[in-house]
């Protein structure tokens, strides 16, 4: 039997965080690679239970799906983990040419022997709830179902029209879509009613989560599936909050962790990529506080402009050389989002790749050692431009889910044992980068996860 309680593998950077962040406070040891790890790199970590891989399928077409999703399927499966995740945004944003959920979950249950699909996205503690099949997700302190959210339902690239996400997956797979909503998985422990939605042979089948009573059972229930053979699940880090909760009523975990405290840092450094209305409020709230803030044109970092990357380059350490922290923006919210005008995806990409590139210059050359990304597509291909292989978990913050401090790895002196950040547009507080710079205090609540 495999020791492994989980394998994953993230749409996006942040995505793949926030599932090792609902991990580790639990006690669930976890390391997340960029690449399908070797057995070499494997053996670098001791009392793993869980293995990431963190992705960009959330930005890519169904035709790069195809081509590099199979892979690494094929890997989790070989791994015998009790569960296997394909794990989206919590806002469950996709549409059929770009991020497309509905053919990752037709590539994955190919992989996984053609059994139906659970899939769970409601996550209260990231107050996303699914009710009768319907997202709703909070913003500001008031909950909207996922079509009339204020920047969900505009969002750039993928904006959320559709609450129904059966509906929502209509477009994206043939797969008929079974329901298990709310009211019927507490009728009788949910055993019928699951057994129920089974028996009418779907490709997938839908739980609801609404509270924790539901979250509860749809744990439970994914465990019973994954026993007959649905071992491949689609969802938010709700999959893990739920499984979570099975497995410390079942005795598989303790379900609780203890991290350090992080100290205060005299300067940081922020590349930001996001158009959000969030990350707009959290930049102009760190300038207030003291951060020097960077503009950066987007058409710059699109065209490949050397040039322009390095003149801020050269303000960034400036500032960061007088013990100033610094933010690197390419939008200040919604009104500065000119994707339309960049091209399609590859243009994105770009920008994340150069903010990347950016934000390893100023690490190296500033001796940093904290820094944080925003942006949930940026962080995905900035990463890969910062030398790291894996990342662990260095501090959750459970009153802004979604957005650990993370611990890197790498073979680059300069960046192993960086503390960094990956931040989602939506995800965080107005203090979120200036309390990543003053400190924050420490989890209490098993075990770190140390490097062997």
């Amino acid at each position: 039997m495999s020791p492994l309680l989980l394998t994953y593998y993230g749409d996006d950077l942040t995505g793949s965080t926030d599932v090792m962040e609902a991990l580790a406070l639990r006690g669930v040891e976890t390391a997340l690679f960029l690449d399908v790890p070797t057995p070499e790199r494997l053996a670098g970590f001791e009392n793993l239970r869980a293995i990431g891989i963190a992705g960009t399928s959330r930005s890519q077409t169904p035709d790069w799906m195809d081509a590099n999703l199979p892979p690494v399927f094929r890997w989790m499966a070989a791994q015998r983990a009790e569960i296997a995740h394909y794990k989206v945004c919590s806002t469950f944003d996709s549409a059929p040419a770009v991020g497309s959920i509905g053919r990752a979950l037709e590539l994955g249950r190919a992989v996984f022997a053609d059994t139906p699909v659970p899939i769970v996205v409601g996550a209260p503690q990231l107050r996303r709830y699914t009710a009768f099949g319907e997202l709703h997700a909070a913003f500001r302190g008031e909950t909207f179902r996922i079509d009339r959210h204020p920047v969900m339902s505009r969002h750039p690239v993928t904006p959320m029209r559709e609450a129904d996400l059966r509906r929502h997956l209509a477009a994206q797979t043939s797969l008929p879509v079974a329901l298990v909503d709310a009211p019927s998985l507490l009728s009788n422990g949910g055993d019928a009613a699951v057994d129920a939605a089974l028996a009418a042979a779907p490709g997938a089948i839908l739980i609801d989560v609404l509270d924790g009573t539901t979250q509860a059972e749809a744990g439970r229930q994914l465990r019973r599936l994954a026993g007959r053979g649905s071992r491949f699940v689609v969802g938010s880090s709700g999959v893990e909050y739920a499984l979570a909760a099975a497995w410390q009523s079942a005795g598989v975990i303790g379900g609780t962790s203890r991290f350090a405290p992080l100290a205060p840092r005299e300067r940081i450094a922020v590349v930001s990529g996001s158009c959000s209305p969030t990350t707009e409020r959290q930049i102009r709230h760190a300038e207030a506080q003291g951060f020097v803030a960077l503009a950066l044109d987007p058409r710059a970092l699109a065209a490949g402009d050397a040039a322009a990357l390095d003149g801020v380059a050269s303000l960034a350490l400036g500032h960061l050389g007088a013990g100033r922290s610094v933010v690197v923006h390419t939008a200040l919210g919604p009104a500065d989002d000119i994707g339309a005008e960049l091209g399609g995806p590859d243009a994105r990409h770009a920008i994340g790749r150069g903010l990347g590139r950016l934000q390893a210059r100023l690490v190296r050359e500033a001796g940093l050692d904290r820094a944080v990304v925003a942006g949930g597509d940026t962080s995905s291909h900035a990463l890969r431009e910062l030398g790291i292989f894996a990342l662990t978990p260095r501090l959750p913050l459970p009153d802004t889910p979604g957005s650990p401090v993370c611990r890197a790895h790498s073979d680059e002196p300069g960046f192993d044992e960086l503390e960094i950040a990956f931040k989602g547009g939506q995800i965080g507080d107005d203090d979120y980068f200036v309390r990543l710079r003053d400190g924050s205090e420490g989890t209490a609540s098993a075990r770190m996860l140390h490097r062997a």
